[in-house]
């Protein structure tokens, strides 16, 4: 399943304005876009612990972008948690992406890949989400695969 249509719409809307002469939108999807280290996982969950006697858990995960995949580029959005499409985060030409393997992850409910940048050492991991994994698998196929 991809985005429902008001998120759609609303991502459509921020993209209009920044598309180029003749661009076209092929793909409007949302992915976890990062990494968080165990480390950090651990420190916050044990800060807000101590914080809150116990009562309350903490979780530190990879901040959601909406990604706009068009003919020429990569348009990336603040994802707002889900909310509605905010700033523009990156703008990355397409010539210049490629994508790894995929591959399975929390239970095969998700899909894994990294996206790697012409002269980037290293790339980004995007984690799309259960509901957003057919548009996984697309966002992949139309882009070169990584060497």
């Amino acid at each position: 399943m991809s985005l429902n249509p008001r998120r759609r719409r609303q991502l459509l809307e921020a993209t209009g304005p920044l598309l180029l002469q003749g661009e076209r939108v092929e793909l409007a999807t949302l992915a976890a876009v990062g990494t968080v280290s165990v480390r950090r996982q651990v420190l916050t969950a044990a800060v807000v612990g101590a914080l809150t006697a116990g009562t309350v858990s903490a979780t530190v995960r990879p901040r959601p972008l909406y990604i706009t995949l068009t003919d020429q580029r990569l348009l990336f959005f603040d994802g707002n948690n889900g909310g509605k499409p905010g700033k523009l985060v990156m703008n990355l030409p397409r010539p210049y992406v490629s994508v790894g393997a995929t591959k399975k992850g929390f239970f095969g409910l998700t899909l894994i890949t990294h996206l790697s940048v012409v002269e980037q050492i290293q790339g980004l991991r995007l984690t799309f989400p259960a509901q957003h994994r057919a548009d996984g698998r697309q966002f992949v196929s139309v882009l070169p695969v990584t060497r």
